[in-house]
């Protein structure tokens, strides 16, 4: 069974911009309820279909696959949940982690989340200086939950 663990920061100021350009996605929800998330994302000419277990801590299933551009567009304009998440991911270095850093646009205009994948939970972290609270067990954060309250609602 394949499992993600990971942890999610809000950010505070710009200084982690620079070191990547960004990669713009697109992804939508067939499934929300929080026992099962089903999510079409496009990036690039890259389709994916993603399916999630319910979070246990910062730890839950996730299975995701490739599929044709053609097909994950038209599953995001005719069949997804409204709206869609928009946003820019850039990815920067610190420590020897990777951290993927979430710039949301449209009805989450405003939104800026980092996100850390670790091997397990008890894994260390030094964090960045521009991070800021931890929001991982905070569901308004879930991407599949800023569809039905989207962060411009707040």
């Amino acid at each position: 069974m394949a499992k993600e663990v990971e942890r999610k920061f809000l950010v505070k100021g710009n200084t982690w911009r620079g070191q990547d350009g960004g990669k713009c996605y697109r992804q939508g929800y067939l499934s929300t309820v929080k026992e099962r998330t089903f999510r079409v994302r496009t990036t690039g000419d890259k389709g994916f279909i993603t399916i999630k277990g319910e979070s246990v801590g910062a730890t839950r299933s996730e299975y995701e696959y490739e599929i044709p551009l053609a097909d994950a567009n038209e599953m995001l304009d005719r069949l997804c949940e409204r709206p869609l998440i928009e946003k820019t991911r850039y990815r920067v270095s610190h420590e020897g982690l990777v951290w993927e850093i979430d710039e949301f646009e449209g009805d989450n205009r405003g939104l800026i989340i980092a996100e850390i994948e670790l091997k397990d939970e008890t894994q260390s972290v030094t964090l960045p200086s521009w991070i800021d609270q931890e929001v991982t067990g905070d569901p308004r954060y879930f991407n599949a939950n800023l569809v039905a309250n989207p962060f411009s609602q707040w």
